[in-house]
């Protein structure tokens, strides 16, 4: 295959399968006789399992040294796991900073309904917030 089949079966962009190709994350591939790419069909499946990893909130270095262990012969499951878990635990510790956020603006907000703009000095600039 050339590289805009890969795309249209992929559903990528050909400068994303570029790319790809710059950050090792796909095989440089094999050149014609013309100069074009040529692409086996096993690209499919590393284009698909780079975008599950994305998918995932796997960043592109997470996802290449994924496809660094397996092309060093090493089965990347407890990597990919690790991965996860850590993504899952970010998440979790964001979710906790995002429901403080939360109550603070609810408490802002509900202050705001009880005082009086007319009272508002100069020096406090707002005093929903001084």
């Amino acid at each position: 295959m050339r590289i805009g089949e890969v795309a249209a079966a992929a559903d990528v962009p050909t400068q994303t399968i570029r790319f790809y190709e710059r950050r090792g994350l796909l095989p440089q591939p094999l050149r014609g006789p013309n100069g074009y790419r040529e692409y086996d069909d096993s690209i499919l499946t590393r284009l698909a399992f780079i975008r599950s990893g994305q998918a995932a909130g796997l960043t592109l270095v997470e996802v290449a040294s994924i496809l660094d262990l397996r092309r060093d012969g090493a089965v990347p499951c407890a990597h990919v796991e690790s991965l996860l878990v850590t993504k899952l635990d970010d998440i979790q510790e964001r979710q906790r900073e995002l429901a403080v956020l939360q109550a603070e603006l609810e408490g802002l907000i509900s202050r705001s309904a009880r005082l009086d703009p007319a009272d508002c000095t100069d020096t406090q600039i707002c005093h929903i917030i001084a």
